[in-house]
């Protein structure tokens, strides 16, 4: 019996970039894979006024990651940068799109002045 393959692993960067905090994902979101990218959003949205979510090397994204940059939204000003076609459609299907901030690169995403 052969198991389904596993998504690789998802991978998580952080730092400062203007007056912008910048968490980076690499890889597929997914419920197996989201939790790095839940505790690093969910940290800076604690003590961050803008966090830029850079979705730019993120091929795939699931309703959990939805779910995820809307609980972040409700909390800080959360910008989303480079999102794939995938992930923008997922947005555009649920009408988040209307609801969050969403920038064609993460240098238009940090250069925007605070709402």
């Amino acid at each position: 019996m052969s198991s389904s393959p596993r998504s690789p692993a998802l991978l998580v960067h952080q730092y400062a970039r203007n007056e912008s905090w910048v968490v980076a994902a690499e890889g597929e979101l997914d419920a197996e894979t989201l939790a790095p990218l839940k505790q690093a959003l969910e940290e800076a949205a604690a003590i961050r006024e803008i966090v830029v979510f850079d979705a730019s090397a993120v091929p795939f994204a699931d309703s959990s990651t939805l779910n995820l940059l809307l609980q972040i939204h409700r909390r800080t000003t959360l910008r989303i940068a480079g999102a794939q076609p995938q992930l923008l459609r997922v947005l555009e299907i649920t009408g988040a799109d209307l609801a969050l901030a969403l920038f064609p690169n993460l240098t238009d995403a940090c250069k925007a002045p605070a709402s």
